[in-house]
């Protein structure tokens, strides 16, 4: 193992704070995952323009002990992929950010050769600096972390995902995420879902709140999968988390929900609660009744301590697409029965799948074994790419459903306000598909909007759903909303400047099959409930392409399933996932004498590796991508102050 210096460590960081801090905004996006250092052995501890130092234990971070493995070196020089960002500031000390994501850093943990064999892991991103810089770090507990705080970790996984944050008022910071993955290399996917906790190392009630979040203390498993073979069993995903920082008698719960998917295809909705500050929790609890598909829960505490969650309802039978709601009444203990808020129109690409061969066989895979790809022919594909998952419509796009975002303001005292942001098809524009894609139902498609709703806990009622920025072009997608001391924050994804831009093909998506850059984020606040909408404003600096083909063996783009947003008062700070260091190349395995989807192949390294099976016969394959580290699948997690 390689060892760093402290002292090198943070005089690097240093070195790095003080190289950056004329782009802090207003200025340039600051990156969260610094996985950029050249591809050297040790790496380099000295702060890298735009790479930080590296990846550096979250034990190290806390106590001054050196300590590092394979897949922090690794994840130091990765250029690896993440996605599904997480942000949240702390509620005592605008100055530390906590952020996280799907961290694909240390996946080729052990070499090119060997394959992407290592974790997905939560990263745990830290700045003291208002977000103008980040270290980067991972969550304690995977696989290869022999650290002193591995041993405070239940998690029972070789990977994890789907990150969420939540602080309490007490310095105290918890991180949720669903697993899967059998560290012992066996097919079985284990479906946990866990929490992991940080605290200030001076104690709860300390006034150095520059500490907040820093000391790792554990990790709880909350529920359990069925441990079968390829999802097949009880699997637990699509995760929220939120802390009381009311003040009141539930002060300091945690509260975590999830959807629980089943092998029959049934899909419900869960929840728990710690009231001993995320060290235990209850026994999971059934929220969605009697709905069978149900997804992305999204938890709210109002100021006296009501707990709400809202879900979509996928349409089936009678029951349409709708944004749902659950409420307790005593601190999480009991809710009373879903409500339909409101129906709406999905904005849910997808197509015909439509596999297409290679060239020749790939021997070894791009991606770990649990990252399955494609789709059988004629099925729906949630979304598109090259061979096993290429779909009629020859389109390449990521997927995308419209999701329910939902927060109080636990600091207004005079409502109980839910306040609500989904993206959906705007129903004035929904037309009929001219290829096997679709976005607005089988055979339609149409413009998505970004729709803003107030819901009154107190009385039922809520006001009519409306468009935040009503844009003639462009699509508004995976939007996020926050709200504190009397300010709401939201923002969203943004293709007003695509130049391919139309409601007949997916994000992105030009004429003539070919991909361009054509995702922006945007951002809007309110200090009027959501009445009016001000300071409208594009975040990213960088348009970007969101359908490189990253994933699923360099076959497929994938975007994660959402943004973030969290604010203090007129503070406010969003993450998304971003493609600007990615480089585009050409894939080799491709049967076209030309390429069948210009501007979605990264660059990648492959060889013809030819053997000789028992009866004499020669087997031609191609090997796994053997330049990993050279930048194509460089996807980055990016923020900035917003609106």
């Amino acid at each position: 193992m390689r060892r760093l210096a402290l002292a090198g460590v943070l005089a690097a960081a240093a070195l790095f704070a003080v190289a950056i801090a004329g782009a802090s905004t207003p200025g340039a996006d600051v990156r969260l995952t610094n996985d950029c250092h050249p591809d050297v052995t040790p790496p380099s501890t000295v702060a890298t323009a735009d790479c930080g130092v590296g990846y550096v234990s979250a034990y190290t971070l806390a106590t001054g002990n050196s300590y590092t493995d394979q897949t922090l070196d690794e994840c130091t020089v990765s250029k690896g992929r993440e996605n599904e960002p997480a942000v949240q500031v702390d509620p005592r000390n605008t100055n530390v950010l906590l952020g996280s994501s799907n961290d694909y850093c240390g996946v080729y943990n052990r070499g090119a050769a060997a394959g992407a064999v290592g974790p997905i892991w939560p990263g745990y991103y830290r700045s003291e600096d208002q977000g103008a810089s980040f270290t980067s770090s991972l969550v304690p507990g995977y696989p290869d972390d022999h650290s002193p705080y591995a041993a405070l970790s239940q998690a029972r996984t070789a990977t994890a995902g789907d990150p969420v944050i939540a602080w309490d008022n007490h310095g105290r910071a918890f991180y949720g995420a669903e697993a899967s993955g059998d560290p012992a290399g066996s097919p079985k996917t284990f479906g946990d879902s866990f929490v992991a906790r940080f605290r200030n190392p001076d104690g709860p009630n300390s006034t150095n709140t520059a500490n907040d979040g820093l000391e790792y203390y554990g990790t709880t498993t909350v529920a359990t999968g069925s441990s079968a073979p390829n999802l097949l069993g009880k699997f637990n995903d699509k995760t929220s988390i939120e802390a009381d920082r009311t003040g009141g008698t539930c002060d300091g719960n945690v509260y975590f929900s999830w959807s629980r998917f089943t092998g029959n295809g049934g899909v419900a909705m869960y929840f728990v609660r710690s009231t001993d500050h995320g060290v235990t929790f209850s026994t999971p609890m059934k929220l969605s009744a009697s709905i069978h598909d149900v997804q992305f829960p999204d938890i709210s505490v109002t100021h006296n301590g009501h707990v709400y969650v809202t879900f979509r309802q996928f349409a089936s039978g009678a029951n349409p697409d709708a944004v749902m709601i659950v409420k307790s009444t005593n601190c999480g203990q009991t809710f009373a029965a879903p409500q339909l808020v409101t129906p709406f129109v999905p904005s849910d690409a997808q197509d015909v799948s439509a596999p297409a061969a290679m060239s020749i066989p790939q021997s070894q895979l791009d991606d770990p074994a649990d990252e399955g790809s494609g789709t059988a022919a004629g099925s729906v594909a949630r979304d598109c790419g090259d061979f096993a998952n290429h779909c009629a419509s020859d389109f390449t796009f990521f997927r995308r459903d419209t999701q329910i975002r939902s927060t109080a303001d636990q600091l207004d005292p005079s409502h109980e306000y839910v306040y609500m942001v989904y993206d959906a098809t705007k129903p004035d524009t929904v037309a009929n598909s001219t290829t096997t894609y679709s976005s607005a139902g089988i055979g339609k498609v149409g413009q998505a909007g970004t729709y803003f709703l107030r819901y009154d806990g107190a009385t039922g009622s809520h006001t009519m759903p409306t468009l935040i920025d009503d844009q003639a072009t462009g699509h508004q997608v995976f939007p996020d909303i926050s709200a504190d001391g009397g300010v709401l924050h939201t923002l969203w994804w943004d293709s007003r400047l695509d130049g391919c831009y139309s409601i007949q093909r997916p994000i992105g998506n030009c004429d003539d099959k070919s991909t361009t850059a054509s995702l922006d984020v945007f951002a809007a606040k309110s200090t009027d409930g959501g009445s009016t909408w001000t300071n409208k404003t594009r975040v990213t600096d960088v348009t970007t392409n969101p359908n490189y083909e990253q994933f699923a063996n360099r076959a497929d783009p994938f975007a994660g399933d959402y943004l973030w947003v969290t604010s203090v008062g007129d503070f406010a700070y969003g993450t998304w996932t971003d493609w600007r260091n990615t480089v585009a190349g050409s894939d080799q395995r491709e049967v076209a004498p030309t390429d069948p989807d210009p501007g979605s192949d990264v660059l990648q390294c492959r060889t013809q590796i030819s053997t000789t099976d028992k009866k004499g016969n020669t087997i031609t394959s191609w090997s796994g991508d053997q330049c990993p580290h050279a930048g194509g699948i460089d996807q980055n997690i990016y923020g900035d102050q917003s609106p």
